[in-house]
């Protein structure tokens, strides 16, 4: 099994534009594919599990004794990120729902694919990996914050308490606790073991079927939003160059070790887009515009992971 893994691992990247083209072409082809949007959701949460499921609970207290790893990767996603997307976004029509789209993808760190790219980009991935649960709690926590102090008092009207209470729940709080079940489950008897070990296949294949049906349900939404993709891409890709850069600068602020600065890194040039998406969806009026500014940006970002996983290793060699 692990070399199966190993082997899903090295090969996501053409696993997830195969999957992506795939999309596209259901999304054209088959008549109604924007009703797999149903499945967005369970998606999602089986897309968690499985991640939650490669951090062992004992590493969950680890990350938190990695104080400046941690103090890095916070104030890079929730402090430094916010500015440069302050920056970014001047560059955009004065749009709201334009604004809300790329305000909801960019200030929101990875928590899933991010870890294994990393991995690939010779960073610090378990490290990463132990730190998911409390980037994605601190995200919820902080999103409603920041979109008030970007939109003002037109955030209250996009976005209620409902969708992110229901997203902590579902996304967060149960994956976690089932993914905490299962290791406890897997370390009383071989057949949890078992289980265990054949869940640790499934993080790329799970991430793949989010994206099979996120672009399968939004591409024949997207319409008249065409021209909000088109003037989102551009800030999107700013974004991939400036945000990793900033990151790894602030990693050596800190002194952070080499492979620790550039999962930092890796982090702050990866978002959270797949996960945001139903928050987004939640909001009134948001179709088509919120859906394809943000898969706009899973695209732009894919094409930047690729550049990242041989960029990065060469960040830190003297």
């Amino acid at each position: 099994m692990g070399k199966l893994r190993d082997t899903l691992e090295q090969r996501q990247v053409f696993i997830y534009f195969t999957v992506v083209a795939v999309a596209v072409l259901v999304a054209l082809l088959v008549p109604g594919a924007e009703r797999l949007a149903w499945l967005v959701n369970p998606a999602l949460a089986f897309m968690l599990f499985v991640t939650f499921l490669q951090v062992p609970v004992i590493e969950l207290g680890k990350a938190m004794t990695q104080l400046r790893f941690l103090a890095s990767l916070l104030l890079t996603n929730f402090i430094a990120m916010p500015l440069l997307v302050a920056v970014l976004l001047t560059l955009l029509p004065d749009e709201p729902l334009l604004h809300l789209g790329v305000l909801l993808v960019l200030l929101c760190p990875c928590i899933d694919y991010v870890v294994t790219f990393s991995q690939l980009g010779r960073a610090d991935a378990r490290l990463l990996l132990a730190a998911t649960p409390a980037l994605l709690i601190v995200q919820i926590l902080l999103l409603p914050v920041y979109l008030h102090l970007f939109l003002g008092e037109r955030a209250a009207e996009y976005v209620q308490p409902g969708p992110f209470l229901h997203a902590f729940v579902w996304l967060i709080a149960v994956p976690l606790a089932a993914a905490a079940l299962v290791q406890w489950w897997s370390t009383r008897n071989e057949s949890g073991a078992r289980v265990s070990d054949a869940l640790g296949l499934l993080p790329v294949p799970a991430t793949a079927l989010v994206l099979l049906v996120v672009v399968a349900s939004v591409v024949p939404q997207m319409g008249s939003a065409v021209n909000a993709a088109l003037h989102a891409a551009p800030v999107y890709l700013l974004y991939a160059i400036f945000a990793p850069l900033l990151g790894w600068g602030l990693t050596r602020l800190f002194r952070l070790e080499t492979a620790a600065g550039r999962a930092v890194a890796f982090s702050a040039g990866t978002r959270n887009s797949l996960v945001i998406l139903p928050l987004a969806l939640a909001v009134p009026g948001a179709i088509p515009v919120l859906p394809a500014v943000i898969v706009t940006q899973t695209l732009v970002e894919l094409v930047a992971e690729l550049i990242y996983i041989r960029v990065m290793p060469r960040l830190g060699r003297k």
